[in-house]
């Protein structure tokens, strides 16, 4: 059995918040910037997002801040955290990271902390990553999702020409959680109400009249409706792989690092489940 090859070292960016600001009742943004982002860059994919790491509560670790050297001599329990956030806006320019935070009163981590986030606070974060961009070649472009999807899909939308053929549907808790976007596309805002997560995002898609053309598909939210709307572009409709960018960001009744440690797995069995052929 060949042996892995070492994993490459990661070396976190350090930076400073420089201002933040409630952009809906649900909604924070924290806008990062200075010298430790010299070596961030973004702006391939709309899609790009970041892992801001967050020491566990009473963890003293060694400077300069090595992550390998923490996960190395630290128990588990004291390693830092990561939470995985889309890169809503890169200024390279004035080297300023924006990040959008959804937020639920005191649930979760990340966001309590945009919430309570003030200029000059220290903040640490790998990356970026990212996978899609909109392909100017397609005929017409399908975005979807919830308001953890929000940020990819303004950025996407901002990015499209202002004569491109666009279906963007978000779903958001209601009215005061839609947000103003920079594009000559219609937003179709779903308000989910009482109603479970996803289940107004795939009426809606499904009762859509899809356009003739190539398609190129941005779908991205809860693992379940993720899912749903997979198998509806995938299986149904025969949309190629390639054309697709479809993934959970996250999935009821799992935080984020419980989702992440089984996300690879539950992925290829809805892969297997939807691409097997018709018996």
């Amino acid at each position: 059995m060949a042996e892995r090859p070492p994993r490459k070292p990661r070396t976190p960016h350090t930076a400073q918040v420089v201002r933040t600001e409630r952009l809906t009742p649900h909604m924070q943004r924290v806008v990062l910037g200075g010298d430790g982002l010299a070596a961030f860059d973004a702006g391939t994919y709309t899609d790009h997002y970041v892992k801001v790491l967050f020491d566990a509560p009473g963890a003293a670790y060694p400077e300069p801040y090595d992550l390998e050297r923490i996960r190395a001599e630290f128990p588990r329990e004291q390693w830092p955290t990561t939470r995985t956030y889309t890169v809503r806006a890169w200024d390279a320019g004035r080297r300023e990271l924006t990040l959008d935070f959804v937020v639920h009163g005191d649930q979760g981590l990340a966001g309590p902390w945009a919430v309570r986030a003030r200029p000059g606070d220290t903040v640490r974060l790998l990356g970026p990553g990212g996978g899609y961009a909109p392909d100017p070649a397609a005929d017409w472009h399908l975005l979807a999702g919830d308001e953890s999807a929000l940020p990819a899909i303004a950025a996407a939308l901002e990015a499209l020409p202002a004569d491109a053929v666009v279906h963007a549907f978000v779903e958001v808790s209601g009215p005061g959680d839609e947000q103003p976007v920079d594009t000559a596309a219609k937003v179709v805002w779903l308000h989910r109400g009482d109603r479970p997560v996803g289940e107004a995002l795939v009426g809606a898609v499904r009762a859509l009249e899809f356009p003739a053309g190539r398609v190129q598909a941005f779908v991205h939210g809860e693992a379940g409706f993720v899912k749903e709307l997979r198998a509806l572009l995938r299986v149904e409709l025969g949309v190629p792989r390639e054309d697709l960018s479809v993934s959970g960001y996250w999935r009821l009744g799992h935080d984020e690092d419980g989702w992440q440690a089984s996300k690879r797995e539950w992925n290829a069995v809805v892969e297997a489940e939807q691409e097997a052929p018709a018996s």
